[in-house]
């Protein structure tokens, strides 16, 4: 069953087309990832669904009710987390949650219970009393997702929830998410981070509005057009960093302490970069095949779009 349905999605800013004919759908139960650079148009996709936006032309279901048309029942049923953090700091973590329910419409009676669900989830307790404003970037994370789950809704949107975050609250937030998942609750997420994106289901590939590539992340690396080499070796980050590779190699990449460089022919480019390397003086190093990332395959993309 779908839980949203994107057709031919469209939205003009003057003159500038932030989504073009933007189409995929979410099926229920399931995480979605949006990914994209900035200036994609996640954002504005995003604020669209969530009933904060009109599009230019196209149309979002929501749980089989229309953004435009049914903007109010919309609403009951989802959950939106922008980028920029959107509680109020002056309030407490308690206060804050108690104005989402009010806000909400929560009865009392399961207000209470709601709360302490969802302060024993997200690790809050011990900071009811604490102002938003003086928690910890990834505190505040979790309080915006807490107070956006105060209603209990069908399908949330994210949008980027873990930039600027640090790498042990990024990974609590998506412990956090995989058990809402499980609830039977859909997300909906955008994402700059590639291993955010292995996370979900199925994810989309935008770039200036347009949707480049939809599907399961374990069918990507089957689809990819070239052949990766990673190369390790002492310092070989630092040390190829400013190198201009023979013109076999399409691109250059670096993750953590190798290099992947992208070409046609993998058996044939091996003695080849070698034979580079060592002439400018870098050895001790392995060269070999190995799959693309899906970095890898976004940089790609990106790269045969524009």
């Amino acid at each position: 069953m779908e839980a949203v349905n994107v057709r031919a999605l469209h939205k003009t800013y003057g003159g500038i087309e932030a989504l073009k004919n933007l189409s995929f759908t979410v099926e229920k139960g399931t995480m979605y990832g949006l990914i994209g650079p900035d200036g994609a148009g996640k954002s504005t996709f995003m604020r669209i669904a969530a009933c904060l936006l009109f599009q230019s032309g196209g149309s979002v279901e929501i749980s089989g009710y229309d953004t435009l048309k049914q903007a109010k029942e919309v609403k009951k049923v989802i959950g939106y987390m922008p980028q920029r953090f959107s509680m109020y700091p002056d309030l407490s973590v308690m206060e804050n949650l108690v104005f989402f329910a009010e806000l909400f419409g929560v009865r009392k009676k399961e207000r209470e219970t709601r709360i302490e669900q969802l302060l024993a989830f997200s690790r809050l307790g011990p900071f009811v009393k604490r102002r938003a404003g003086d928690l910890s970037g990834g505190m505040k994370q979790k309080l915006a997702l807490s107070c956006t789950l105060i209603h209990t809704p069908e399908i949330l949107f994210l949008d980027e929830p873990t930039t600027g975050v640090d790498p042990v609250s990024r990974r609590e937030f998506f412990h956090i998410l995989a058990d809402i998942k499980k609830g039977g609750t859909t997300i909906v997420m955008s994402t700059p981070y590639m291993d955010e994106a292995e996370r979900c289901e199925r994810v989309g590939f935008i770039d200036l509005g347009n949707l480049i590539r939809e599907g399961a992340p374990a069918d990507f690396p089957g689809q990819f057009r070239h052949q990766i080499l990673a190369v390790r070796g002492p310092e070989i980050v630092k040390r190829a960093r400013r190198l201009d590779f023979p013109s076999l190699v399409l691109s250059k990449k670096t993750f953590g302490d190798r290099i992947h460089l992208t070409v046609e022919d993998a058996e044939a480019a091996v003695p080849v970069i070698r034979s580079f390397l060592a002439q400018n003086g870098i050895g001790n190093i392995t060269v070999e095949r190995t799959a693309p990332s899906m970095e890898d395959i976004f940089v790609e993309d990106m790269t045969h779009a524009r």
